[in-house]
């Protein structure tokens, strides 16, 4: 299997371990076949996009012991839906990107100019 690219055409670098993030839960925003919400874009949740979250019935927030997910703190990183991503960035509400971290395909929903805008690290 070729290594997964980021969105600046570099090997994908990790997302999370603590929390354990991603589709395959591997602590990278991997894609794959089996994730049809396209878990791509690796983020720092905000107190702002949990509320918006939980609010479009998305509750990162709160722990779900049966699921070994321990929920989310604003400053957490977190493999993220592209296309709820787009949702927050147009309800003003969109998370810092970690572009080194977000997988390719995330450019097949979301416009590279939007990543960049919201970039933790501002590369382009």
């Amino acid at each position: 299997m070729e290594p997964s690219l980021n969105v600046l055409g570099g090997p994908l670098q990790p997302c999370s371990n603590a929390p354990l993030t991603g589709f395959y839960r591997n602590g990278c925003c991997d894609t794959g076949p089996e994730d049809q919400g396209s878990h791509t874009v690796c983020v720092i949740v905000t107190a702002e996009f949990l509320a918006m979250s939980k609010y479009l019935g998305n509750d990162l927030s709160t722990p779900r012991p049966e699921y070994h997910f321990a929920g989310l703190q604003p400053g957490d990183r977190w493999c993220l839906c592209a296309a709820r991503f787009l949702q927050a960035a147009q309800e003003y509400a969109a998370p810092q990107v970690v572009l080194d971290s977000t997988h390719i395909r995330a450019l097949d929903v979301i416009p590279m100019e939007l990543l960049i805008n919201h970039a933790i690290d501002q590369k382009t």
